[in-house]
């Protein structure tokens, strides 16, 4: 069996040959970036945290345990935890790479997916 190969990356940097199939991961469009400019397969934003969760987080380093334990109680419901099965399809056919306007993707929503993805 192949291995998952999972990636993130900001939406901002360069297309690469391998990205794979690109999955914007945000709830909000991106500041400054044309549809065409983002070369994406598919916008997921019903993925995303919700508007609450993103607010008390901030992404602050300090609180990345507790917001990934959030965040993977928020993609229990129903619209959520649909989506991140697709996710799973699509990374088992290929390379994934989720993409995320965060200025820090280490720390933020999209590197907790792909935790979850590759596990």
């Amino acid at each position: 069996m192949a291995k998952t190969s999972v990636r993130v990356r900001r939406i901002y940097d360069d297309v690469q040959a391998d990205d794979g199939t690109r999955i914007l991961v945000d709830r909000l469009w991106p500041r400054g970036m044309s549809k065409a400019a983002a070369h994406l397969d598919e916008w997921c934003k019903q993925i995303a945290p919700s508007p609450e969760l993103r607010e008390w987080y901030q992404h602050d380093p300090a609180l990345l345990p507790e917001f990934t334990e959030r965040y993977q109680l928020e993609l229990q419901a129903p619209e959520r935890a649909e989506a991140l099965e697709q996710l799973r399809t699509l990374a088992k056919s290929g390379t994934l790479t989720l993409l995320t306007a965060t200025r820090v993707p280490e720390i933020s929503h999209a590197r907790v997916l792909a935790d979850l993805l590759r596990a």
